[in-house]
């Protein structure tokens, strides 16, 4: 079965909302997108919009810094479609919020036997310290990132997929907000020229929605992001932000605890820390109940946040739903907590912890995608298809050896999206991260980061492993 193609139906006619900038793209006289390629390269270098790349170094010994490749050529989405994958999002994040607030308090989806308990109380993801904590609006995903995909069907339709639910700390989002500054920069002309819904707003809704969930007792919160530092792959996105809400860039060694409460060292003496958007992992935040070596966060900053001193965004234990061995029991969740059937499906998903999905994972191992349930970055996963005889067997000795810790699923034939490559204009796989921020209430800008997998053939679209992304226009209607 063929891809599904975003820009071309399957007898080659251009959709309908690829029609206005196909013309444009037609008319375009040769040279001009390469030029206009090598011209972003250079303003992303100078302003330093880079990744770092874990287990490479330059030769000075430092770590490898990139730019993760960007695409001139827009993934555009029609509004009556974004409106439905909208509901879509907003019913899964409000049903993955319901379940981790039921996990750790009366475990009722758990007592029902809808997801196995095992499944939860034995994850390295559960954390027993948040049993019984209460946190505000009990909101524990304030900012998720929802993977979707888009897959062709023999009618030449194409279906959206839930491929993975990012609730801990998904990162990307800063991306999409320069990816589209590049765009009006290069082509002002196309933003005069289509009704193109805005997300410059992110940072004003991220802000709004860390001061909704601030504690109760407090009217002007002090809103910081906690990085682990400059070393961090994604720290970047981590200046930025703040630098976009206006608030602190404080590392752990910036903050101390006093009285219950946390703060922040200024040269204008200590100052109350109200909310931490923090992009550390659970494991780093407190040395004197998680990990003891840890120099990234703060000693005793659980004992604020259980006594609702402090809110943390997002909140401790969240990785138990986004964890890939529970994600194929989102659609029963939505269910359970809504009474809704799901509106966005997941992807057919063997638990290899199962007999019977090990049997069928083992026997079909060459034609499947099999991810270990806690991996991520596109590392720690099998793609059959594209793996030789020798990858393959490889991976089933891993699989046998600790069933429980992957999962498989079919391969899904990604859809495409025109990408100006170096032969020029060719499809390549893409996938969409919308960002759904989840305060007093869930909202979102339209669209999200694409990501595309630049090498041929290729169905990975990380940048750790050579993806890039794209502008994302959502069409107003």
């Amino acid at each position: 079965m063929r891809p599904y193609d975003e820009m071309h139906a399957a007898d080659g006619a251009v959709r309908q909302q690829y029609a206005h900038y196909a013309r444009w793209l037609a008319g375009q006289p040769d040279g001009l997108m390469r030029t206009r390629r090598d011209e972003a390269e250079m303003i992303f270098r100078r302003v330093g919009i880079t990744f770092a790349v874990y287990g490479e170094k330059d030769e000075d010994g430092s770590g490898t810094e990139r730019l993760i490749p960007f695409d001139l050529i827009p993934r555009i989405i029609p509004a009556a479609e974004w409106r439905e994958m909208e509901k879509g999002l907003r019913q899964r994040v409000t049903a993955l919020n319901r379940f981790i607030h039921d996990v750790y308090h009366d475990q009722e989806i758990l007592k029902a036997g809808v997801v196995p308990a095992e499944q939860v109380l034995n994850n390295a993801q559960f954390r027993r310290e948040m049993m019984g904590v209460n946190v505000p609006l009990d909101m524990y995903s304030l900012i998720a990132g929802i993977d979707i995909v888009r897959a062709g069907n023999a009618d030449g339709t194409g279906t959206y997929y839930v491929l993975e639910d990012n609730l801990r700390v998904p990162s990307g989002v800063s991306y999409m907000l320069e990816n589209r500054k590049m765009m009006m920069r290069l082509f002002p002309d196309l933003f005069a020229e289509h009704r193109i819904a805005p997300v410059a707003h992110y940072p004003d809704l991220l802000l709004d929605t860390l001061q909704s969930a601030a504690p109760p007792s407090v009217n002007e919160p002090t809103v910081v992001v906690l990085t682990p530092g400059m070393y961090n792959s994604a720290y970047f996105e981590h200046a930025f932000l703040a630098q976009q809400m206006g608030v602190e860039l404080v590392e752990g060694q910036d903050l101390f605890m006093e009285d219950g409460f946390v703060y922040m060292r200024t040269t204008r003496g200590p100052k109350r820390v109200d909310v931490i958007y923090r992009r550390v992992d659970d494991d780093f935040l407190d040395p004197e109940v998680f990990r003891k070596d840890s120099t990234l966060g703060v000693p005793g900053l659980l004992e604020a946040y259980r006594a609702g001193n402090l809110t943390l965004a997002n909140a401790i234990g969240t990785g138990v739903a986004d964890d890939k061995s529970i994600y194929p029991y989102v659609p029963k969740m939505i269910e359970f907590y809504l009474g809704e059937k799901p509106i966005l499906q997941n992807v057919p998903t063997y638990l290899c912890r199962e007999s019977d999905d090990l049997k069928y994972t083992m026997d079909n191992l060459a034609d499947l995608v099999v991810k270990e349930v806690h991996g991520a970055g596109g590392y720690g996963m099998l793609v059959g298809p594209a793996s030789t005889k020798a990858e393959v067997e490889a991976f089933r000795e891993r699989v046998k050896a600790n069933p429980s810790n992957y999962i498989a699923q079919p391969t899904l034939s990604l859809s495409s999206c025109p990408t100006f490559v170096e032969k020029g204009i060719a499809p390549r796989h893409i996938d969409l991260r919308p960002f759904v921020l989840s305060g007093k209430t869930v909202q979102m800008v339209p669209g999200g980061l694409t990501r595309v997998a630049l090498k041929e053939g290729s169905l990975v679209v990380n940048s750790s492993q050579g993806g890039g992304t794209k502008d994302t226009w959502v069409l107003e209607a």
